[in-house]
């Protein structure tokens, strides 16, 4: 369902902003706008949705109009023209009052400089939009507490701002925008300020959130890296106008125009394709309580495969059967796989990038599954599957696969090593 429906918004500053809006219904662009008028074009006719449950990322660089639009969105920047649906509700026709229940009740945001009151302790900060709605102290400490938990600031609650870190005065802010429970979070460069291993640990703290509360977010980002990572969709701006709206994979592989093809042309493919963008579906697998060998081997035979994926009764892994132990099996009239010796296979969620699996696809030839949080196979990984997923969009095709799988194994380790000295943002 779609949470948020932006269409066709534009915000035009300067006085008589319609002038500007004649000029850009006849096409013309963000400086030839500024030269003739001087108006400025923070947002050049956006459309984009976003469904209830997503992180939508919108980024572009310094000037893109990102900040502008995400303002448009809860109208702390008024929209010059076009409409903005909350629950199918135009926002922009609301009144005063009508607009501060719907942000009381709907809409939290983190700014990039934390914005905490320093006179204040951690859960007072927590609990200041709780005060303003006019919530019982009672009810609003219970509130905040909740909130400082779930961020993992329980203990730091009578402390002042100043005795955290950045990334917990972060956390704090994070936690004052979740204490009224709203629908859907405006993240503007929430972790831009911080340093590389407290941003990056914070996004990871972002992301098993979202796991829990699955919140409705729009976060907005310079950061390409950071896009990707968080994002299940990127909205990718230039001069107040959006280039290109899609998934990561979308963005990197079938870049819009040359400005998007130059923006993610540095990008390691790697760290963003996932399990399951390179799995396959198993073409069989056995069920250890209804398979006996020789159905296995059955099987394996009609699959061409020397291996097969045995499964319990609710689909959950329980190992691999190689063709030799099925055979034995069956050659001393097990009718059954009970006593079957189970290879031990490794296991990734679906969303686990794929420079996570060179090392499992170095150091073993078998196959890796791909499991649901309840260990149910959703798929299956090969080596000659991942090394002709990165191929395609990354150019290996001259490699062998081991060569290849090495290679890639070699550059993920030096990242993961630049990571923890603080070398990338």
């Amino acid at each position: 369902m779609d949470k948020v429906v932006v269409e066709n918004v534009c915000k035009i500053f300067g006085s008589h902003p319609e002038r500007g809006l004649d000029l850009l219904n006849k096409g013309q662009g963000k400086q030839e706008i500024f030269e003739k008028t001087k108006l400025s074009v923070g947002v050049d006719n956006a459309s984009f949705t976003v469904k209830e449950g997503e992180i939508v990322v919108i980024m572009g660089l310094s000037g893109s109009g990102k900040s502008t639009l995400v303002r448009c969105i809860n109208r702390l920047v008024e929209p010059t023209s076009g409409h903005i649906f909350i629950d199918g509700q135009d926002i922009t026709d609301l009144s005063a009052n009508e607009l501060r229940l719907v942000r009381q009740q709907k809409l939290g945001m983190v700014f990039q400089k934390f914005a905490l009151f320093p006179h204040r302790t951690v859960r007072e900060n927590v609990e200041f939009g709780l005060e303003v709605q006019g919530v019982s102290l009672g009810e609003r400490r219970k509130k905040a507490r909740e909130a400082l938990d779930r961020v993992g600031l329980g203990q730091w609650a009578k402390s002042r701002p100043s005795d955290l870190s950045g990334g917990m005065q972060q956390r704090v802010g994070l936690a004052r925008a979740l204490a009224s429970d709203p629908d859907i979070l405006l993240m503007d460069e929430a972790f831009s300020a911080l340093d590389p291993l407290i941003r990056r640990d914070m996004q990871d703290e972002l992301i098993e959130l979202q796991k829990k509360l699955r919140k409705t977010i729009i976060f907005i980002s310079h950061d390409l890296d950071e896009a990707l990572k968080l994002g299940d969709r990127i909205v990718l701006m230039k001069d107040g106008r959006i280039v290109q709206v899609g998934t990561p994979e979308d963005i990197l592989t079938s870049p819009a125009n040359d400005y998007v093809e130059r923006f993610v042309e540095d990008v390691d493919i790697t760290k963003v394709l996932t399990a399951e963008n390179v799995m396959k579906k198993s073409e069989t697998v056995a069920f250890m309580r209804s398979d006996g060998p020789r159905t296995a081997l059955r099987k394996m035979r009609a699959n061409n495969i020397s291996s097969i994926f045995v499964l319990d009764h609710e689909h959950r892994v329980l190992g691999l059967l190689s063709a030799d132990v099925a055979a034995k099996l069956a050659e001393r009239g097990d009718k059954t796989l009970d006593a079957a010796d189970l290879l031990d296979v490794q296991t990734v969620s679906p969303d686990a990038p794929a420079s996570e699996l060179f090392n499992m696809m170095y150091e073993s030839s078998l196959p890796v599954a791909v499991v649901t949080p309840d260990h149910k196979l959703m798929g299956v990984i090969i080596k000659g599957l991942l090394l002709g997923a990165v191929a395609e969009r990354g150019g290996l095709e001259d490699w062998s696969a081991d060569d290849a799988v090495r290679l890639l194994r070699q550059r993920a380790s030096s990242s993961s090593r630049a990571e923890r000295v603080g070398l990338y943002s």
